[in-house]
């Protein structure tokens, strides 16, 4: 018999670890989609037929999509389109061709090209805005840019060129226009670190400054307030929004931010939202309810994201927040769906391991924005074995610090889960965490018999595994895995043990294999499988032919050749691919037998080899032949090395 290969087992660790939905601040109603835009740059809300578009200069396109970010349409042939503007009543959007030196219209309705307005060569328009009947455009590149306007009331309209020619602008400044207040144009001069805010009387049709501060930075985006009023500007601090009041350009406010500040979109009720560069992965968008005198509604919506600063826009009513991350040209759409709520970031901490019905105890924190107090209430549920749908626990208190704490004993062992909800108020979103204990379990007894004996081909043999003493679960699995690849493990039976723990099966045993009892283990149990690898022998036989007679003598059958006449051995044996049946002769002398000779020979397909033996024949010796498989040196390893009978044979003269 083969040393066969003994059965090995592997151990799966699973480690315990705080998960926390709430944990990256996304609220439990947000949501978030990739989106097929490779460099998005401007992002404007179409109330009307409540769709977004969505600039894309890395694909010369822009993108539509509804309100869940869905894509339902593309506006494509637009070379390095930048900025965008739509109309008050939303039936047009505008767009900045760079790349085409023209400003293109579209029916938002029928998604079509309307209209185009050439601004002339090399010009690039980048930056738009709406304002007394015209559309007002920044073009050039650093000193050479400009301010310009589409006159759209004129019967055709006029493309007119170097309207701020009292400023020499660094770069194509931001333009930035509010029908709330009539006749101003307020441009950002952002390329140059003194930062000259001016803003325009363009009431006659021709821009005239009113007033103009140096407010420095190099600011990356800027809103109006619902009333038109004022400005808020992303810098020029590395870290506040700073708002602005354009009748004199004083400062107002400063909404704080932790980080560079990259965006910037006001609601029409008046709350401020921010992003940022994030450099901290503490927080990328942030929205001011209550001013920035309250601390702000903080969501990681994108860990590491480097954000498109015009990314951020409010819905119609000002109750959803629309986000756009990109990072490394790929782009994900969010829906913040109430972006005026904290996101709680709730954590729990239970011990990784415990022992069944012993005492545990489970901390955790739940930490907002705006602080809860202590009292308020946090649902608990264990999920286990016995419970897999999940046991209340009842309520449990916030303590101070936002801290809580619990104890629990529990009384099913493996993988108990305990969830800990919030359910949310007026000024919080609801926030969910787990963490997952390895309760113990008592290790079951279970046995196999049969291990490591070999068993003739084809044999009928009873395996019977006996299981111990458990909780609930009497059932035990037998497994049957042939060797060779080619036999795949397979389950022949399943069944609970009687009432002595006994289970059996019966199997035909044609190659060596591997069988395993398996118990599944119940709340008080721990899962448990043992093997027992046994031999099967071939079936091989080993026929003389070509002698003129046989006779029984010295306690044998031989068979009598002349010396002139070669014997034939034709072996047979159970068939498998490329094997090989080893042929060993024997002579006797003065009492004992000695090795003639051994070799291999490949069986047919059928199992059958044929073996001649030529050459010159002694006579008076007595002789013998047999057949037999070798494990491994006769070519694979699916059965147990089994040797044929002796068969003797002698020559006369």
């Amino acid at each position: 018999m083969r040393t066969l290969p003994a059965a090995t087992a592997l151990a799966v660790l699973f480690s315990s670890a705080a998960l926390a939905l709430g944990g990256t601040g996304v609220a439990a109603a947000d949501s978030s989609r990739p989106l097929d835009v490779k460099d998005p740059y401007d992002t404007v809300v179409d109330s009307v037929h409540q769709r977004l578009f969505i600039s894309d200069p890395g694909s010369n396109q822009i993108v539509v999509t509804d309100y869940a970010g869905r894509i339902v349409g593309r506006l494509t042939g637009l070379p390095q389109v930048s900025d965008l503007e739509l109309v008050p009543d939303s039936g047009t959007l505008y767009a900045a061709v760079e790349g085409a030196d023209e400003i293109v219209a579209f029916d938002t309705a029928q998604l079509t090209r309307t209209a185009a307005y050439p601004t002339g060569t090399e010009t690039e328009p980048s930056r738009l805005a709406f304002a007394s009947g015209k559309l007002w455009f920044a073009y050039g590149d650093q000193w050479e840019s400009g301010l310009g306007a589409v006159d759209l009331s004129a019967g055709t309209p006029t493309v007119t060129l170097d309207l701020g020619s009292d400023h020499d602008y660094a770069s194509p400044p931001l333009l930035y226009a509010d029908p709330d207040n009539p006749g101003t144009l307020v441009a950002l001069d952002a390329g140059i670190s003194s930062g000259p805010v001016l803003v325009y009387d363009v009431s006659s049709g021709t821009p005239v400054i009113r007033v103009s501060a140096d407010k420095g930075g190099f600011p990356k985006d800027a809103a109006l307030t619902p009333d038109g009023q004022n400005l808020v500007v992303a810098g020029p601090g590395d870290k506040a929004l700073t708002e602005y009041r354009l009748s004199d350009l004083e400062q107002v406010r400063t909404y704080p931010v932790p980080d560079t500040p990259e965006g910037v979109s006001i609601a029409p009720d008046g709350t401020v939202a921010a992003t940022t560069w994030d450099f901290d992965d503490t927080g990328d968008t942030y929205v001011f309810t209550g001013g920035p005198e309250r601390p702000a509604s903080v969501r990681n919506l994108q860990p590491g994201t480097v954000w498109n600063r015009h990314g951020a826009v409010w819905s119609p009513a000002g109750d959803k927040l629309f986000v756009l991350t990109e990072i490394s040209y790929s782009t994900t759409f969010h829906v913040v769906d109430e972006p005026r709520k904290y996101a709680g970031t709730l954590t729990v901490d239970a011990p990784p391991t415990a022992a069944r019905a012993k005492s545990l105890t489970v901390n955790g924190r739940l930490t907002a924005g705006l602080a809860l107090p202590a009292g308020t209430p946090l649902t608990v549920t264990r999920t286990d074995m016995e419970t897999p749908n999940g046991k209340s626990l009842g309520t449990k208190s916030l303590g101070s610090g936002g801290k809580f704490s619990f104890k629990d004993t529990p009384p099913a062992g493996g993988k108990v889960k305990y969830t800990v909800k919030y359910a949310g108020d007026a000024t919080h979103t609801p926030a969910t965490a787990t963490d997952t204990v390895d309760v113990s379990r008592s290790a079951p007894a279970l046995t196999l018999d049969n291990n490591r004996k070999v068993y003739a081909y084809g044999a009928d043999v009873k395996f019977t595994a006996r299981l111990g003493s458990t909780y609930k679960n009497r059932t035990v699995e037998i497994w049957s895995d042939p060797f060779g690849s080619d036999k795949p493990n397979k389950l022949v039976k399943t069944g609970k043990v009687n009432s002595s723990g006994y289970l059996s099966v019966t199997l035909d045993l044609t190659r060596d294999a591997t069988v395993t009892a398996k118990f599944a283990g119940d709340a008080h149990y721990a899962p448990k499988s043992v093997s027992s690898t046994v031999g099967a022998q071939v079936k091989v036989s080993t026929a003389i032919s070509g002698q003129y007679r046989t006779k029984s003598v010295y306690g044998q059958t031989y068979a009598y050749f002349h010396k002139s006449k070669d014997p034939l051995f034709t072996t047979t044996m159970t068939a498998y691919p490329n094997r090989r049946q080893r042929l060993e002769m024997a002579v006797y002398y003065q009492g004992t037998w000695y090795d003639a000779g051994t070799d291999y020979f490949k069986l047919g397909s059928t199992g059958v080899s044929k073996v001649r033996l030529g050459g010159t024949h002694e006579t008076g010796y007595r002789m013998r032949v047999r057949s037999s498989y070798y494990n491994s040196t006769s070519g694979d390893t699916v059965n147990s090395t089994t040797h044929g009978a002796w068969k003797y044979f002698l020559f006369t003269s």
